[in-house]
């Protein structure tokens, strides 16, 4: 990390509520917007982090648990805890490093990057910084050029692929209209929208994408492939039965369709589905440890996290970013002690109990 990323005292913040205010105030105000933002009414956006507000823990004691150990591994990448970083667009709107910086912090913090395919520098930058990373990939109405991207991101090291399914059309995001928030500002394109010619693509939607891509990206690649924004149980079956390698349980943070369930609520009934023949990970709304721990009883392998990863980077480029991992890594450790358990894949549902306390 530069010397520049280095956090002041009084930017570091307690909690990610704290780093989030910081944020705020150093971003600019249509940046803020773009990144708090969601769709429509935003109820799903606020559904998200509620959903964890309903969650209750029950904890056992007299355990034993001694010193905990939060490693686990996902297709054959070994991670420090099961948090990852979940892919988000335009990180160059919050630090001039972008997710070059995003990169470095979850490097050194030993978890997984998923790059977007919006990002602002390319995924061959941001794979020097010598960590682990998934690629988020758009289907494209254009398979030429989706097999360049695939193939690009292969070829620069990443070990998965995270298929976002959940956006055949683009949500409607009122505060990005009322700005007038429609392209990045000049001197910033979407690195990884370059075709063979290095001309840069717009961000499409593909409303025409069915089951038929599982196969098709199969064609492309040997990665593992990811499902982002499955919510449906149905759909995790279908999942399992076109040999995806895992779900991810996602309502795009609430940036898409607006009213839809929180992704904690749906999350049970996605691991019922899938019953332990795949992974699934889920994303939003993930505030503190505890919730990690909620959602990893409820049976999540791992989380991902978004829009704090953004506030860090605002805050402090990534230096910003591994205090947020850290806030989350040690509140998650003091959490597994307290329910009386040692490892997070020693969780279970009992653990957790929905509704008013008492």
């Amino acid at each position: 990390m530069s010397g520049t990323d280095v956090l002041a005292s009084d930017e570091v913040g307690l909690n990610l509520a704290d780093v989030a205010e910081a944020a705020r105030r150093r971003l600019d105000p249509v940046h803020w917007d773009f990144f708090a933002g969601g769709a429509g009414d935003e109820r799903t956006l606020r559904a998200n982090e509620a959903a964890f507000g309903r969650r209750w823990l029950r904890p056992r004691v007299l355990r034993g648990v001694g010193e905990r150990d939060l490693r686990v591994s996902l297709f054959g990448s070994p991670l420090s805890m099961p948090v990852l970083i979940a892919p988000t667009a335009f990180h160059r709107l919050a630090h001039p490093d972008g997710e070059v910086a995003t990169a470095r912090a979850a490097a050194d913090a030993g978890t997984v990057m998923v790059v977007s395919m919006a990002a602002t520098r390319s995924v061959e930058e941001i794979a020097a910084a010598g960590g682990p990373l998934w690629f988020q990939l758009y289907p494209h109405t254009d398979l030429g050029f989706t097999t360049t991207v695939v193939r690009r991101a292969v070829a620069a090291g990443c070990r998965a692929l995270v298929v976002t399914v959940d956006s055949p059309v683009f949500g409607r995001r009122e505060r990005d209209l009322r700005h007038g928030f429609v392209d990045l500002p000049p001197g910033m394109v979407c690195e990884n929208m370059r075709d063979a010619s290095g001309r840069v693509r717009d961000i499409e939607m593909n409303a025409r994408v069915s089951w038929e891509l599982v196969s098709v990206l199969r064609r492309l690649t040997t990665v593992p492939i990811l499902l982002k924004g499955v919510l449906h149980p149905e759909d995790a079956r279908l999942a399992v039965e076109h040999g995806v390698d895992g779900v991810l349980v996602s309502n795009h943070g609430g940036r898409q369709l607006d009213g839809v369930t929180a992704t904690l609520d749906a999350l049970p009934a996605v691991v019922a589905a899938v019953d332990g023949r795949l992974p699934v990970l889920v994303d939003g709304g993930l505030r503190r440890g505890t919730d990690v721990l909620v959602a990893l009883a409820l049976g999540a392998t791992a989380v991902l996290v978004g829009r704090p990863v953004l506030w860090g980077l605002a805050v402090a480029g990534a230096a910003g970013v591994r205090h947020v991992l850290d806030l989350l890594r040690a509140d998650l450790d003091r959490a597994l002690a307290l329910v009386g358990v040692a490892r997070p894949g020693d969780l279970s549902a009992d653990l957790v109990v929905s509704g008013a306390p008492g």
